[in-house]
């Protein structure tokens, strides 16, 4: 017997429950198929597919289904699955990059959870609400710049990201759930630290590092760390930072996550050539090159071999610093990497001078000197593009949105009242083509009606053809009428939730002629490398001592990755 709709829904949502999101969107594909009357069902089945397809990166399928979600709960008035769409749409937009459109999600989801009273869904909204904010400020202040030293619309928006989790944590608080407690406390030190709030962000993430412990969650207790000891390096507290650092790198290794482990000794070794410790630096930046060798990680082989080179030589081994300086060299022509490149040659250049090698020598068997192609700078590795993957949105491959099916309906809902707040009805009339009767007929009784009978006809046939363009919806000509009756309704009836209408068309702005969603370019560190600020960092404490041993440091400064919730 074949399965129904319902059936295929619930075991696709048994699927995603477990994290098996492929086989649940296998099945939960199938119920669209299938098909349903049941409009509570289809909802249902449409967030089910936006999560899923959220889960699997594929951002611009769960924007279609999260949007065809948000069309059907407000045409059902179902307004806290209205408000539980707006919530996933507004997710969805934030990945996206999408900022703007976003927010007004954020604020549609809290608006209506206000309304309903609903404690929970008002605290998930503020809380995505800083999210976004969150997210915007780090993609506007990622240009190279030191934490606190952004341009303003990234204080503006990292500081608005402070007061909605802030606004969140007074709620969960309230309702006691210590689990989102920590979630927004985490959240909350990554924004005071981007805002260059040190001891603040030490605050929020000490707390945050007391809930994991809590609950056992070794991953977010390992998190914790990581942002405690990066917070503490900006703070000038070094020891304090390697001793975080320690605990990180332990975590790491009872979670068996070897690129995170190997992100710890990365920093581990970096924060030890800040406190002078150059054995243990190489200890670190060893097992940092074994591990990045393993994963195949040429980006962060490459930054290994810079950082034992620096450090051989700053201990007098000048022949294991050539080796490192070599490898460097070689790995960065290789994956394009231009600034690295340059910097290799630099201390290869030196290190020559200081065993006694000349310059002029064509005969010597480096290949410091050998002038190689200018380096793709789309490819992995190139400094300008060197972006810490929780800084950016996750990497997904640009897509069509098809027809903008949602915006669409939306302006065909609210198409003759626009005309009517657009223009007046005597300036609506003179499009009509003249009638062939007399000018005075045209307002005679029978030809009105017959131009509004006209006009509903119009906007009836519109309403039919919205109804179909969504996937599943199976009705009979009873159901059928019952739906578009609630469709006109709610276009004829003016609404104060009309404003989240008309601000989420004018954020679409140019979209809405080219419908292309373009995300944001891919992040192209290597797994085994958590940030690049090490090498600033590095700069500024040792200056001295690197000034003399003439060491170039990538000119790049970008300020430490922090570990989001």
């Amino acid at each position: 017997m074949e399965a129904s709709c319902l059936e295929l829904a619930l075991e696709g949502e048994r699927l995603c429950k477990v994290g098996d999101y492929r086989a649940g969107v296998s099945f939960l594909e199938s119920a669209i198929q299938v098909g349903t009357e049941d409009l509570q069902i289809l909802s249902a089945i449409y967030s089910q597919l936006g999560n899923a397809y959220f889960h699997l990166h594929d951002y611009n399928k769960a924007l279609e289904y999260h949007r065809h979600d948000l069309t059907l709960t407000r045409t059902i008035r179902d307004q806290l699955g209205e408000a539980k769409a707006s919530g996933n749409l507004g997710n969805t937009l934030k990945v996206l990059g999408r900022y703007d459109e976003a927010a007004v999600c954020c604020q549609r989801h809290l608006d209506i959870s206000r309304m309903l009273h609903d404690k929970v869904g008002q605290a998930r909204a503020l809380y995505n609400y800083g999210n976004v904010y969150h997210a915007k400020g780090k993609n506007i202040c990622w240009s190279g710049v030191d934490p606190g030293d952004f341009p303003e619309e990234a204080h503006i928006a990292l500081k608005k990201a402070t007061e909605y989790y802030e606004a969140n944590l007074a709620i969960v608080k309230e309702l006691g759930d210590r689990a989102a407690q920590g979630r927004t406390y985490g959240n909350l030190g990554n924004s005071h630290y981007l805002l260059g709030n040190f001891q603040d962000a030490v605050l929020a993430h000490e707390q945050r590092l007391l809930i994991a412990k809590e609950f056992g969650d070794r991953a977010a207790e390992r998190r914790a760390y990581c942002n405690l000891g990066n917070a503490y390096i900006f703070l000038g507290q070094f020891e304090a930072a390697a001793e975080h650092y320690k605990r990180t790198l332990q975590l790491a290794r009872q979670l068996k996550d070897r690129a995170v482990e190997a992100q710890a000794c990365y920093s581990l070794g970096n924060t030890y050539t800040l406190l002078q410790d150059y054995e243990r630096a190489i200890d670190s930046h060893l097992k940092h090159l074994i591990i990045a060798q393993d994963l195949k990680d040429r980006i962060g082989e490459g930054r290994a071999c810079w950082s034992l080179g620096n450090a051989y030589t700053a201990l007098g081994n000048h022949e294991q610093a050539m080796s490192f300086a070599e490898k460097h060299l070689e790995i960065s022509k290789e994956i394009g990497d231009r600034s690295g490149e340059l910097t290799a040659r630099m201390n290869l250049s030196d290190l020559q001078l200081v065993l006694g090698l000349k310059q002029n020598n064509s005969n010597m068997s480096s290949s410091a000197f050998i002038e190689s192609p200018p380096g793709d700078s789309s490819l992995p590795g190139n400094s300008t593009h060197n972006f810490p993957q929780t800084l950016k949105p996750q990497m997904y491959t640009p897509d069509t949105l098809g027809d903008d099916s949602f915006f669409d309906l939306l302006s065909r809902f609210q198409g003759n009242r626009m005309d009517d707040q657009r223009c007046s009805l005597q300036d609506g009339l003179s499009r009509v083509p003249a009638p062939s009767v007399p000018s005075e007929a045209s307002a005679q009784p029978g030809h009105l009606l017959d131009l509004l009978a006209n006009s509903q006809s119009r906007r009836l046939e519109e309403q039919r053809a919205s109804v179909d363009s969504l996937p599943g919806l199976r009705l009979d000509q009873r159901h059928s009428q019952d739906v578009l009756s609630k469709l006109i309704a709610s276009a004829d009836n003016k609404e104060p939730d009309e404003d989240f209408f008309d601000m989420l068309i004018k954020c679409q702005g140019s979209r809405l002629d080219d419908q292309r969603c373009a995300p944001p370019p891919p992040p192209t560190r290597g797994p085994t490398v958590p940030d690049e600020d090490f090498f600033s960092l590095i700069l500024r404490s040792q200056a001295k001592r690197i000034d003399e041993q003439r060491v170039i440091l990538s000119s790049d400064r970008r300020p430490l990755q922090t570990n989001p919730e």
